[in-house]
């Protein structure tokens, strides 16, 4: 089994945002894969790009502390609700997520950084 970071690569990645006719699904996963793998100078531009939608789209939303490595998070509760989905749902595409990218998205309130 291929694990999600073997599926691309910085070239096609970077072909499918250029695309557009590319299906949003493909393109969603070339994003996806740029914010986990791509070099830091597109990782920074997406992640400067997600944050400005993630205000505009989810105004409500903030995050309520910080991983180790300096990635904002938010309550999974919050969450939850303002993608009019069940706290257990939300829980479980991050779980998803854990195993198909081999990296951490739930963290338990000791492993936060918190907001002063």
């Amino acid at each position: 089994m291929t694990t999600f970071q073997q599926e691309w690569d910085e070239e096609m990645a970077m072909a499918v945002l250029e695309n557009p006719d590319v299906d949003s699904q493909v393109w969603a996963e070339a994003v996806e894969w740029l914010l986990l793998y791509g070099p830091p100078h597109i990782k920074e531009l997406l992640n400067q790009a997600s944050e400005t939608a993630a205000q505009n789209c989810f105004p409500e939303l903030t995050p309520t502390s910080f991983s180790p490595d300096g990635q904002p998070l938010y309550d999974i509760k919050q969450l939850a609700h303002a993608l009019g989905i069940s706290e257990d749902e939300a829980k479980q595409k991050l779980q998803n997520k854990e195993l198909e990218q081999g990296i951490r998205h739930l963290f338990s309130a000791e492993d936060a950084l918190k907001i002063q």
